[in-house]
């Protein structure tokens, strides 16, 4: 954005603009090791810059994710291991703690806090399994990189209204599209049960309002 001189932007026009989170900053003590950490877990390798006096940049992103993940040499002063809480989500939180078990991360068991609305602090309040209803975002997973800096697994497969403009959907992945069809597949075979069983020749527009109902929040379609 320019200002053009004598013109100061208003408050209005300030609040239409985008600010997109796209790279957090984790302290790490051996940046091989975190390398062929996060790497090892499938996630794609954006850059590896060095630079003088030690100075390090690796970026590393998680497969679907808008937002990348930087760590490396005389980038933070924050300890290694001292970020905690960062959310990966999932739209199956049972099928994401299976694929990165498989490649070697410590995994905790998928768990749901006994209030039933979001993790505490630790283990606080955990309770083994997914949420027992499987409410979006209320199912959890967590693991730990080498230095300790702490990541959880949330399901998300109904967004909060006003998370996703009601005007579209976004899917990052092939995978997170075919879940999202399974669902809405679901949700449809129950409607098709209601109306008499018989088959809905307009199965297409109801899966498409189905699904963009789910990612924007709205009522969804019975």
């Amino acid at each position: 954005m320019t200002v053009q001189e004598g013109i100061m932007p208003t408050i209005d026009a300030a609040s239409d603009l985008d600010m997109k989170l796209e790279v957090v900053v984790i302290p790490v003590s051996d940046v091989d090791r975190a390398k062929s950490f996060y790497t090892g877990l499938g996630w794609r390798l954006d850059a590896d810059v060095s630079g003088s006096d030690g100075f390090r940049v690796v970026q590393v992103t998680p497969p679907g994710s808008p937002c990348s993940v930087i760590f490396g040499s005389r980038i933070t002063s924050a300890q290694p291991g001292s970020a905690q809480g960062l959310h990966l989500i999932v739209s199956d939180i049972e099928l994401a703690h299976a694929a990165l078990a498989s490649r070697g991360a410590e995994m905790s068991g998928v768990f749901h806090d006994a209030g039933g609305v979001f993790h505490r602090r630790g283990t606080e309040n955990r309770l083994p399994g997914p949420h027992p209803s499987r409410a979006s975002y209320g199912s959890f997973a967590s693991f730990s990189d080498p230095d300790g800096n702490g990541w959880i697994f949330q399901e998300v497969t109904n967004r909060l209204p006003g998370r996703i403009d009601a005007k579209g959907a976004a899917y990052v992945s092939s995978a997170d599209l075919a879940s999202a069809l399974r669902r809405a597949a679901a949700a449809h075979g129950e409607h098709e049960n209601r109306t008499g069983g018989k088959h809905d020749e307009n199965w297409p527009d109801w899966y498409s309002q189905y699904m963009i109902a789910e990612q924007s929040g709205s009522e969804l379609p019975t």
